[in-house]
């Protein structure tokens, strides 16, 4: 049996501190060990290829703006494969990179196998069995594949497998109404492709404000067909060979069917913990498979931590990088470091692109009363820059509370939203999350950050909010 100052399981977000580990302990023996290729969902089937991607696609949705400006330009012509030869070798670089760096360093062990608990803090990989007092769990999630009949038979992608594709498919069928879903439908639809989305929540972008899902769809509808509440039941092939999805209402239970030439499964991510088989190690995961910590990131096991995906609860690149790090000084220096949570910010990068931090109105109102609250709101249309950008209906809501002002959460959709967005996460992460400093710092005129100053600055109670929203809508809600 093979013995190791630790043992790492995944290389994403844990190799931030594997340097750092390696100055504390002189001379550690490490073992690193993963099955995917080096660098984690992040970057080799997550955020960055997909960003990659998505910067052409919300370039040519700028193309399909510009005769409101009196410029004459169209696409001629979309090379596909260019675009994602342009991805797979920007990632394939840094893999390289990151398994080299694996591979060649003295006093890392590097394994790209399947590893499995086969006893506590012992495993089995490659053919070997290795032990540590310290474990690190950082083993992501893949892809949720709901139960519909007959999808095996007649294959489907994954938000993992449509990266290697190199033909663009002509009818694309997606199966999911969340961020994956609107960031594909987004790229795919820009690329030429006919895009069908079906989510089975009423609401498209559950995780979002429904005023900020709402507008979303509105927007995606003109370039894609987005369907909301259709629970998809079975898949098949027509006639002509095209696939099929027969998906039910689940509010009035007709069913519907739709064809296409691909099908992409954005279902949400699931726990991959099975394949550690973490019983055999005394490590304790929910009934979802998720591996349950507490809030230092140890597990049941002593010596065993775990952070990122792997604990089911914020599933993001930069949460896990702030977990690991807690991880680390807890098991290296036992500093009891914990992660605060209420202010998690995210991003859809879609076309209009989303960004949202910390609570979403219902939740305010839960924790602090309807009187205990305040809504501020603007769009961007109102402001000098977005003006001379000609945005319509794109905004900006804050949530504060109402006797303190201090900042409870945020809510954008529009141009920029994740650049917008970070000055208020900033200040957040403040001890007393005050939001004076927007009052009375300068903001450059006329540039798109003044949105976010004038949300500040026009605020409401939920009601009167409320009753603004149905008189923008019209009436309707």
């Amino acid at each position: 049996m093979k013995e190791y100052d630790f043992i790492v399981i995944g290389t994403g977000s844990a190799m931030n501190f594997v340097g750092a580990a390696m100055e504390d302990i002189p001379n550690a023996k490490i073992a690193v060990i993963d099955r995917s290729d080096p660098g984690g969902i992040c970057l080799t089937v997550g955020c960055i290829p997909t960003k990659i991607l998505v910067y052409p696609a919300d370039l040519v949705r700028m193309v399909d703006r510009m005769d409101e400006f009196g410029i004459d330009v169209t696409v001629n012509n979309i090379d596909f494969q260019k675009v994602m030869k342009r991805m797979k070798d920007s990632i394939s670089e840094d893999i390289e990179a990151i398994r080299a760096g694996l591979t060649e360093t003295p006093n890392i062990d590097y394994y790209p196998e399947t590893a499995r608990f086969t006893a506590p803090r012992t495993l089995e990989v490659g053919g070997e069995t290795i032990h540590s007092e310290r474990i690190f769990l950082c083993t992501g999630s893949k892809p949720f594949i709901p139960p519909i009949e007959g999808l095996d038979k007649v294959g489907y992608h994954t938000s993992d497998t449509i990266l290697d594709i190199d033909k663009l498919p002509e009818q694309l069928l997606i199966v999911g109404g969340g961020y994956i879903a609107a960031e594909f439908g987004h790229f795919f639809s820009a690329m030429g492709s006919k895009v069908t989305i079906n989510g089975r929540n009423p609401q498209f972008l559950k995780m979002e404000e429904p005023e900020v899902s709402e507008l979303a769809l509105l927007k995606m509808r003109e370039h894609m067909e987005v369907h909301v509440n259709l629970e998809v039941v079975k898949a098949d092939r027509t006639l002509t060979g095209k696939k099929r999805l027969v998906a039910r209402d689940r509010a009035s239970g007709k069913t519907v069917a739709f064809t296409g030439t691909d099908i992409l499964v954005a279902a949400g991510r699931t726990s991959n913990s099975d394949i550690l088989d973490p019983a055999a190690g005394g490590v304790d995961v929910d009934e979802n498979g998720w591996i349950i910590v507490d809030d230092q990131f140890r597990t049941s096991q002593e010596g065993v931590w775990a952070f990122g995906d792997a604990t089911g609860k914020h599933l993001f690149k930069h949460v896990a990088n702030r977990e690991a790090i807690a991880a680390y000084l807890n098991a290296f220096h036992g500093e009891g470091e914990t992660v605060p949570y209420h202010a998690v910010p995210h991003a859809v990068f879609t076309h209009p692109e989303i960004a949202s931090v910390g609570m979403r109105e219902a939740e305010a109102i839960a924790w602090f009363g309807e009187e205990g609250i305040l809504i501020g709101f603007h769009r961007y249309e109102n402001t000098a820059k977005g003006n001379a950008m000609a945005l319509k209906d794109y905004f900006v809501k804050v949530i504060l509370e109402e006797e303190s002002r201090r900042i409870l959460g945020a809510h954008i959709i529009g141009p920029d939203a994740s650049v917008l967005i970070q000055g208020i996460i900033d200040l957040m992460y403040t001890h007393d999350m005050s939001s004076e400093p927007v009052y009375l710092s300068m903001y450059i005129h006329p540039a798109l950050p003044e949105v976010v100053q004038r949300a500040f600055g026009s605020v409401y109670t939920p009601a009167q909010y409320r009753h603004r929203l149905y008189h923008m809508h019209g009436g309707h809600h």
